[in-house]
């Protein structure tokens, strides 16, 4: 067992007991990890590999594991509502973020995009997000720094994105979880290079619907679509299988669209008028 298996002091573990019931911890020598079902010294934990069982006082059995960036995104601190991680690989795979990316973020909520973003985009990469609420920016950023330390492929305007934008960069990607993100459309494309890809996350489908005709309007969009992603798990036990009764269904609409050079390609028709036959 090489030593990067095992769990070492100040690190995160996650600690699953046999109800399922999940504890997101940062082990440290000497502390105690206290719940309903007895206390578990951290030490008892440190030094033991990644995936070991350990038992509480009371005789419990705790999974003892690295969480995942998913696990860390359901269960870390939180101001503002998280993008569930259904929601997060869509994201990543639909906006394309790739490694070395220069990504414009706008939007940080409590850190869950601003995470997979960070971790798409590598250390040869920069994501570059703006975010209005300081509460949320502090937030956000001690959540980043709680699960991946010090990072320097981030960089964070404390300001409306609208304000920033004739300052930037040229961008490959602009991924935004905004209330208003038509209002970003004309801005965003000078600052998106062709080709690139333009993101929008969005609670309500009359908001996907606005961004949508704001984005079919410009002559620098192309391909547009609007989304959901539905997640239902299905239990298998022996011959017992069946959809589970609760499912992680509606979270948000996806709007994507593609930066190209104005011209009559006749990709899509103006809104409102139907496509040729």
């Amino acid at each position: 067992m090489i030593l990067a298996d095992r769990f070492r002091d100040s690190e995160q573990a996650l600690l699953i007991d046999q109800r399922e019931k999940r504890h997101l911890i940062i082990l440290r020598k000497g502390e105690t990890f206290h719940s309903d079902r007895g206390w578990i010294p951290h030490d008892g934990i440190i030094g033991q590999p990644d995936g070991s069982w350990v038992r509480s006082s009371k005789g419990m059995r705790y999974l003892a594991l690295r969480p995942t960036l998913s696990e860390y995104v359901l269960d870390m601190p939180r101001g503002a509502q998280v993008i569930y991680p259904k929601d997060l690989a869509i994201v990543m795979f639909w906006a394309d973020i790739f490694p070395g990316a220069r990504v414009l973020e706008a939007g940080m909520g409590s850190g869950a995009l601003t995470l997979a973003l960070l971790r798409a985009v590598g250390p040869e990469g920069m994501v570059v997000s703006y975010e209005q609420r300081e509460d949320f920016c502090r937030r956000a950023l001690a959540n980043v720094h709680l699960r991946m330390g010090e990072v320097t492929n981030l960089t964070v305007r404390l300001r409306p994105v609208e304000e920033g934008l004739a300052e930037e960069e040229p961008v490959d990607r602009a991924v935004f979880d905004l209330p208003e993100p038509w209002r970003l459309v004309d801005p965003v494309a000078r600052v998106l290079r062709s080709g690139g890809i333009f993101l929008s996350y969005v609670p309500t489908i009359i908001q996907s619907q606005q961004l949508s005709d704001a984005l079919r309007r410009h002559p620098g969009y192309a391909l547009v679509e609007t989304f959901e992603t539905l997640l239902r798990p299905w239990n298998i036990e022996g011959t017992s299988v069946r959809p589970f009764h609760r499912m992680v269904a509606h979270t948000g609409f996806i709007t994507v669209a593609r930066r190209v050079v104005p011209g009559d390609g006749g990709v899509h028709p103006p809104a409102g008028e139907p496509e040729a036959d």
